[in-house]
């Protein structure tokens, strides 16, 4: 479906944590990719930061933005694909306090198109937590573009029909 061009659209705040043990400011190039796309959409950038995978590291940096009421959406990437390394769904799933079981779901059968068998091995995740979206990405930019461009994009375009995520903030954002 299309966006209903006679609503206005909805600015969201969001923040982008990229989980790595390796990557840099310099080199987040999925980081810079979802910054980009989320400017691109309309949304204000409004955190970002790398952080190590570590359970208790991505917690901190996630409830600090969970409490922040100028962010409304958190999407991270990395820390979620089949390794003994892996924290990022481990650390977000006790703050949740609703799942968006459809989000996996539909992210693996997408990546399934896109990459064949290797899409079990993605944990993507989504869900609410104190009134923002989380959204929980594989680290390669080429994942990131397809929940982006197949899913995310449209969800988070409050004219989008007939349903989508950002809607429920077209009060609380906007003031009306």
């Amino acid at each position: 479906m299309k966006a209903d061009p006679t609503l206005p659209p909805v600015s969201l705040g969001c923040a982008v944590l990229t989980v790595s043990d390796h990557r840099t400011p310099e080199d987040d190039g999925t980081g810079d990719y979802l910054c980009d796309s989320l400017r691109a959409a309309g949304h204000v950038a409004q955190a970002r930061t790398i952080c190590r995978d570590d359970l208790y590291q991505i917690r901190k940096v996630l409830s600090d933005w969970i409490a922040d009421p100028s962010i409304q959406a958190i999407i991270t990437n990395g820390g979620t694909g089949f390794s003994h390394h892996k924290s990022t769904v481990a650390a977000v799933s006790p703050l949740l306090d609703q799942t968006i079981p459809g989000f996996g779901e539909l992210f693996r059968h997408l990546s399934w198109q896109a990459i064949g068998s290797s899409a079990l091995q993605s944990e993507a995740l989504a869900g609410l937590a104190n009134d923002t979206l989380v959204f929980c990405l594989p680290g390669s930019t080429r994942a990131c573009r397809l929940a982006w461009d197949s899913i995310l994009r449209e969800q988070l375009d409050s004219r989008h029909r007939p349903c989508n995520f950002a809607g429920v903030y077209r009060t609380s954002v906007q003031g009306g």
